[in-house]
């Protein structure tokens, strides 16, 4: 079987057929898939490390138990992402949230054409911390919206579809995100725009709200 590359959904119609007749091997590469997007989903619900980790495994767990139906499912992406929201609202009912971890500041940086310098990563580490508490003041259904966007490349159309909203309402609680993101980062911004290193550093968080937006 030809081995497929995480994020690669080209051959997903195969895999599930595949899976469904058993073969171990087609399911371990949904797996591989989709396993770490959903953790990450699940976390950005719970804020529990171990809770995601439970989460995602019971739902693949349970689509093994049922890949009988899986040459059923039309869009296998957004079918276990609404697991996920399923799940971890289940949990949320017994279960205390955590603290999201902060964003990494070299997961925007590093593909740079030139090294950054010391002074850059300084300056976009902290503007990454403060983007990061700002996420955080989002209220709950804003912030997962933000997240699923921003974090794992999903579509507007997508995250409706999961989360049982409007494309309208996805749209409207990005345009609060960002709007609500930017006005927490007011002070940091104003000071910012004094060196070359501040300015670009200004230009990428631009970049990263606006992609979020556009992400339609």
């Amino acid at each position: 079987m030809k081995f497929v590359a995480p994020g690669d959904e080209q051959h997903l119609p195969l895999l599930q057929e595949q899976a469904a007749a058993g073969d171990t091997a087609a399911f371990r590469q949904i797996f591989l898939l989709f396993f770490e997007r959903l953790q990450r989903f699940a976390y950005s619900i719970v804020k529990s490390e171990e809770g995601a980790v439970d989460i995602t495994d019971d739902v693949f767990v349970k689509l093994w138990r049922n890949k009988h139906a899986l040459p059923d499912i039309k869009n296998l992406r957004i079918y276990l992402y609404a697991a996920i929201k399923n799940n971890a609202l289940n949990y949320l009912a017994t279960q205390k949230s955590g603290k999201k971890p902060p964003l990494e500041a070299a997961d925007y940086i590093g593909d740079s054409a030139s090294s950054p310098s010391p002074e850059q990563i300084l300056i976009m580490t902290e503007m990454m911390a403060r983007m990061e508490e700002a996420v955080g003041t989002l209220p709950p259904k804003c912030r997962i919206i933000f997240n699923m966007v921003r974090e794992d490349g999903l579509k507007y159309k997508e995250v409706a579809d999961i989360l049982h909203i409007s494309v309208n309402t996805v749209d409207a609680q990005m345009v609060i995100a960002v709007g609500r993101i930017r006005e927490h980062m007011k002070e940091y911004i104003q000071r910012a725009g004094r060196t070359n290193s501040q300015k670009k550093s200004m230009f990428l968080l631009g970049s990263i709200l606006l992609e979020a937006v556009l992400c339609k």
